[in-house]
């Protein structure tokens, strides 16, 4: 997906980033489940096993998104909670997994980008394995509205995607 940035400002980068997720996720439906959506014993889940295919792959398709992320906060920092704030247990995992990755984000700005990811990741995966057929046929501008909500979130304007 990092062939499909363009350039623009971190805000553009971000929606483009999100939206070429989005679009080879649908188009690869397959894949993203292999990746993303299959059950994974515990023996083989990241934890136990962060160097399997399945892993790197999962873990280099999140870095792309922590990435813009980590640009987002070293041009303009968005809001974020207290440290103090975010359960001990919470600010212990969240300090292990920038370790893990070697990310310098601190960990209350790690914390509004896993929240993000979070609504991504879950609104894909709702709709790659089509768990809201039963009330949308079009998820498109649900998307959207997810994406309007993140970019608040991060404190950047929201830009529609160009027309078709």
């Amino acid at each position: 997906m990092k062939h499909l940035l363009r350039p623009g400002s971190p805000a553009e980068r971000l929606l483009a980033t999100c939206r070429a997720m989005r679009a080879w996720a649908t188009a690869h439906p397959a894949e993203f489940r292999w990746i993303f959506a299959s059950p994974i014993p515990a023996t083989a889940s990241a934890r136990n096993r962060p160097d399997s295919p399945r892993n790197q792959a999962a873990r280099d398709f999140e870095l792309v998104f922590l990435q813009q992320i980590e640009e987002l906060w070293a041009g303009a920092p968005f809001p974020v909670p207290a440290p103090e704030d975010l359960d001990p247990s919470v600010r212990e995992q969240l300090d292990a997994y920038a370790i893990a990755l070697g990310r310098a984000l601190p960990i209350e700005a790690l914390h509004v980008a896993m929240s993000c990811w979070i609504r991504l990741y879950g609104l894909l995966c709702m709709e790659v394995l089509n768990q809201l057929d039963f009330v949308y046929s079009d998820i498109a501008p649900i998307y959207e509205e997810t994406l309007r909500d993140i970019t608040a979130t991060l404190g950047l304007d929201y830009s529609p995607p160009a027309p078709a």
